[in-house]
């Protein structure tokens, strides 16, 4: 089976691509090596930030790897917060700090479409990868369901009448950008076998 470490310190994150991945590969935590290390996160683009982080742990271990990044572009807001959507709100943010400045910037917009990608970037056996997903939605009014992480609460697929956080995980992965992407990923390495 295929090991490959995940360059992220965002357990949430951890947790979701777990339940991605499933049994296909074995996804190793930065815990779980022992490598206890603030990952950079300084480019102007989600592909740039995934390449990063994927770049600084093989350097770090010598270890196959992949790391993610993740934008919500929204239309009414030429994109924002795209790159900066982890820390929107400022430095230090909480997810629902997010969630609140972007509904305030979205106060009296009708047209609330949306679109999250994410970038993967694996680096395997010395040579780099790189894969995308994306789902396109609409900012709900209001924050609506528990589970997820993140925009999840305000984020409603197409064709869907839930957020993100009201699905289930399965539905969640089987629709989300970073299910799209990882399920790339996957396909690549099982060519590979």
């Amino acid at each position: 089976m295929i090991s490959l470490v995940f360059a992220t310190n965002n357990l949430h994150k951890l947790r979701e691509i777990r339940e991605i991945t499933g049994n296909a590969i074995s996804v190793v935590s930065l815990g779980d090596i022992g490598l206890d290390a603030e990952i950079p996160e300084t480019q102007d683009t989600i592909e740039g930030n995934a390449r990063q982080k994927a770049r600084f742990i093989f350097e770090q271990t010598g270890m196959d790897c992949f790391a993610d990044d993740t934008g919500l572009e929204i239309l009414a807001l030429n994109g924002r917060p795209g790159v900066y959507s982890a820390r929107y709100a400022g430095e230090g943010c909480s997810f629902t700090d997010n969630v609140k400045k972007v509904l305030e910037e979205l106060q009296g917009i009708e047209d609330r479409r949306a679109s999250f990608r994410c970038a993967i970037c694996l680096v395997y056996k010395g040579n780099e990868y790189l894969f995308e997903g994306r789902v396109d939605g609409d900012i709900t009014i209001a924050p609506s369901g528990t589970d997820g992480f993140g925009y999840d609460p305000v984020f409603r697929p197409e064709g869907m009448k839930e957020t993100f956080a009201q699905m289930p995980a399965y539905l969640k992965n089987g629709l989300s950008h970073r299910g799209r992407a990882v399920h790339k990923m996957l396909q690549y390495l099982s060519m590979l076998q």
